[in-house]
């Protein structure tokens, strides 16, 4: 059975790669774990190995070509004769034991490959239905690997005309997951792959229908803004293994501190949903608000400071500052997102987008980001700390005078869990005190 070689995932935040340097030729012979082609993101280039042995055929993206994350971009075939016009995915007319009827014809959406070393992806979710009107670049379907969770678009507009493959399902990388078509099904299905015992569809070459118009062009999407991480006091028991969520639902439940499975525990179906993830956090009318502080401690931070400014160049101190809570946030609340920290005092008022450096090396944000903590400078001051009732993120305060400091920790509830406020007050305290352990952990 040919074999999908698709732009594969190399990093979390990876949406796409580009085709540095095909190292087979179409029509050469493939071993598995030979290098088949270079890619490159914005973090590495590297050599991608082919999945399965057999002839490179149909090589749909040219070298220096980007091109998304899940997106095919050549076959590995049995012979090199079974190649297809580059422009157009393959065509399909099959039958499949456990369906209703004979499948329809129409171009194959596979099981794509996010990762090198990935054989399978479960379905988490459909975002079409059969019958469907379809644009290119519309999201068909989530899917799951033991590293991330995707959204596969569309590659050509068209009409579902066939689900192949059933929610929470584990489909091999390259099978056929569902079946879009140029007209409109007289007969649209929806199978699962337990309905056909397993069997994969079976392809067969089929005359391409006439080309579609263009579809016009759907709106760019927007950049999902940073909110304040939140949480919520969940069952102590949660389910053991894989929990199948949307990548949006994984965003919230990540920026908001929610363990996922603790959640599913509460009661939450699955495949979870972003609509599920807020209607649990939802905050009540009046939340409680919580003081947490840490004792007297030694000031270690300003002659950090001063060694950084002069040994270093990073004379912004305030970004210094920023970087301590952001990882001290990071260790608390493990997030993959970024963590955008609000500086105010000492006659700063900054915003910090994502103070990921661990010298501070980071500007302030040009325009106005909702944060996710807010830090409040009181040192030099005669105030310690100040409560003025709940804010929009939980704010973290350091004061004191001289070579003492005291950390103080407010937030309401829904923002923070009671370990997650214990763990963000001892690792700052701790790197303010000991700066040394802000550059090891």
């Amino acid at each position: 059975m040919p074999h999908d070689v698709t732009m594969p995932q190399l990093g979390m935040a990876q949406d796409a790669g580009k085709i540095v340097a095909w190292l087979k030729k179409p029509g050469e012979r493939v071993v598995a774990g030979e290098a088949l082609f270079e890619v490159e993101t914005d973090k590495a280039t590297m050599e991608v190995e082919a999945q399965a042995a057999g002839f490179l055929t149909e090589v749909r993206a040219a070298e220096g070509e980007d091109v998304p994350v899940g997106r095919v971009i050549a076959r590995i075939s049995e012979t090199p004769q079974e190649a297809a016009s580059a422009s157009a995915a393959p065509v399909v007319s099959a039958t499949g034991p456990g369906s209703s009827g004979p499948i329809p014809e129409g171009r194959a959406v596979t099981m794509p490959q996010l990762g090198m070393a990935q054989d399978t992806g479960i379905v988490v979710a459909w975002h079409v239905a059969p019958g469907d009107k379809v644009a290119e670049g519309d999201v068909l379907f989530e899917v799951e690997t033991d590293k991330a969770t995707m959204e596969v678009p569309a590659s050509a507009a068209g009409y579902v005309a066939a689900l192949l493959a059933g929610e929470g399902e584990e489909v091999p990388v390259g099978e056929t997951v569902a079946i879009l078509s140029d007209r409109m099904p007289d007969a649209p299905m929806r199978r699962t792959r337990a309905e056909a015992g397993g069997t994969p569809l079976v392809v067969q070459p089929a005359a391409p229908a006439p080309a579609a118009p263009a579809p016009a062009a759907a709106p760019p999407a927007t950049a999902p803004a940073i909110v304040r991480p939140a949480s919520t006091v969940l069952p102590a028991s949660a389910p053991q293994g894989r929990i199948l969520a949307s990548p949006k639902a994984r965003r919230l439940a990540l920026e908001r501190g929610i363990d996922m499975a603790r959640l599913v525990a509460s009661g939450v179906s699955q495949p979870v949903h972003a609509r599920d993830v807020e209607a649990f956090i939802a905050p009540a009318s009046a939340p409680a608000s919580h003081r947490l502080a840490a004792g007297t401690l030694r000031d270690g931070f300003t002659p950090f400071a001063t060694w950084a400014a002069e040994t270093a160049g990073i004379t912004d101190a305030t970004a210094l500052l920023a970087g301590f809570a952001a990882a001290s946030l990071r260790a608390a609340m493990p997030a993959t997102g970024p963590l955008c920290i609000a500086v105010t005092g000492r006659g700063a008022d900054r915003v910090y987008p994502d103070p990921d450096d661990r010298l501070g090396r980071t500007d302030p944000a040009a325009s106005p980001m909702l944060p996710a903590l807010i830090l409040r400078d009181l040192r030099g001051s005669r105030i310690t700390a100040i409560e003025m009732g709940t804010d929009r993120a939980p704010v973290l305060m350091v004061g004191g005078r001289g070579d003492a400091l005291t950390v103080t920790l407010v937030w309401a509830d829904g923002q923070l869990l009671a370990d997650a406020a214990l763990a963000l007050v001892d690792g700052f305290a701790g790197r303010l005190e000991e700066p040394l352990r802000h550059l090891l952990l």
